[in-house]
Formats: C-alpha cells, structure tokens, sequence
C-alpha cells in the first residue's frame, strides 16, 4: 500500500500516475514531474491518496512548481506555438504533403545532453525528403530541429479526441501499445462490417474491438452452434441466434415455431449430461 496522484501536462490529456512522496498535492496544483529532459510542470487532476495496489518503481514527483517553474513553462508554450506557426509556413513554402501534430520543444540546459532542439511531429501519406526543410527550420527557430513522423494511430494518440462512444479516446488516455485488432473480431462480435461504424478517429478498427473479443471466443468455443438442435426446459428445439452479453441463445422450438432465449448453460450438453448424473 502506499500513495499515489495523478497529474497530465495538457488539459484532457494522458494522466500519468507518480507517488507524491512527502509532497500532498490538491487538484488544480502544479507540480514538478522528472522527465529525461528535467523537471516539467504537470497540473495534478487526482489529490494523493491512498490506494491499495503496490506503489514501488513509480516515478516520484520532484516539487511543487514555483514562479519561477510556471514562467519558463509558459515561454516554453509560446516556443512551441511558435514552431509550429513557422513549421506550417515553411511546410506549404517546400510544398510538401505533410501534416503537423505536435511540437515539443527543449530548452538549452534543461537537463538533456544538448543544447536547445525542437521536435515536430508530422504526418504525411508516404515518406517525405524533408533535408530542405530541417535546414530552413534551423535557420528560423535558431536550434536543432528534428522532424519525426507519426502513423495514424499515433497521430490520433497524441491529438487526443472523442470517440464514438462519447469519451476520450482510449488512446491518448490510458492505452500505452497498440495491440493488433483484425476485421475478424468484428465478424466474430457480429458487428457491422461498415467502415464508418467499425473505424476509430485514426481511420483504423478501434481499439476497443479487442476488449470483449476473448468473452465472443469462449462463448463460442461452448455455445451450440446456429442450426443446432437442443433441449431446453421448454422444451425441444433449433439455434438460430446467439446473445453473448447475455450469455444465452435464441431458440425456435418445434411446438408452434415460436422464439425464446435460454441461457447457455441450459442448452450445453456437457452441463445437461453433468446435471442429469449428480442431479
């Protein structure tokens, strides 16, 4: 047991989780998070507290922000609001296909090995010869620039955005791989295989179709298949529908052609022959 708060650098952004140490920081207080780069400010969105999971190798915060923090952290806003004005202009200057996503910038001292250097992160359809633009991006914004490109899902990740579901993207909230998702999770969760309804805000299938996938799988692998014929305590019948969450099956029966949904373990034949022995 130990404590733990979390903090975000972006307001709706990834929240990352750090033990407090002897620090109790309040919603809304900013704080000092250790980065490779030196200390960031972060605004904390969960006060420490308590929890019961073991909280060994979790980073710990490095102070409360003081004016001097909240200062060169807004110059280094304004830096990367400037970059990025800069890298739009000299991007449609070179004409190439490329998209901006996110500038992060560093300042000379600032706990890494070198001096200034600005980091964009662009997408683009395919690769880009972009030696013309770094220089030209050097020249402008007097430090070393690196230009590195996103996929779209990492794109998506790091732009955050609302999903179809309503809430933040699970992406750029707490996801931190991305796990293969195949069109056929989709047909085995018998959803529609339509683009529009099946592709998250990157354009790829959703993440999420992965989540209940094993749940389809098992109730697969014991479920009577459709067309079926089994007993129920109504009585005899056929399979013709399967409801997962529900963890039941559709069954018309011979009788009078009628519909009614039992539940799986009452149409398997292992569990009827398992009750029929021990009663």
């Amino acid at each position: 047991m130990g404590m733990l708060c979390a903090v975000s650098f972006n307001r709706y952004g990834r929240l990352y989780y750090l033990d407090p140490g002897e620090l109790r920081p309040n919603v809304g207080d900013h704080v000092l998070v250790p980065t490779d780069d030196g200390p960031e400010v972060a605004e904390c969105v969960w006060a420490a507290q308590w929890v019961d999971e073991d909280t060994v190798g979790f980073p710990r915060l490095a102070g409360m922000a003081t004016d001097k923090d909240l200062r060169r952290d807004e110059t280094l806003r304004k830096r990367k609001a400037e970059a990025k004005v800069a890298a739009k202009r000299l991007i449609r200057e070179h004409g190439l296909p490329m998209k901006v996503v996110a500038i992060d910038h560093v300042q000379e001292g600032g706990g890494g090995t070198s001096g200034a250097r600005t980091t964009i992160y662009f997408t683009a359809p395919h690769r880009v010869d972009f030696r013309s633009l770094v220089r030209d991006l050097g020249a402008t914004l007097r430090c070393r620039v690196e230009l590195r490109q996103l996929s779209a899902r990492d794109s998506a990740r790091v732009q955050g955005g609302i999903g179809s579901c309503g809430r933040d993207l699970c992406c750029a909230t707490f996801l931190t791989d991305f796990e293969p998702v195949t069109i056929r999770m989709a047909k085995d969760q018998d959803l529609p295989l339509n683009p529009l309804r099946i592709s998250g805000a990157c354009g790829r299938l959703m993440c999420c179709l992965k989540y209940e996938h094993p749940l389809y799988q098992k109730f697969q692998a014991s479920a009577p298949a459709i067309g079926t014929r089994v007993s129920t305590p109504e009585g005899d019948g056929r399979v013709v529908g399967h409801s997962v969450p529900r963890d039941s099956v559709v069954v018309r029966m011979d009788a009078d052609g009628s519909r009614c949904s039992c539940s799986r373990a009452s149409v398997c034949g292992p569990r009827q022959a398992h009750d029929e022995h021990y009663g």
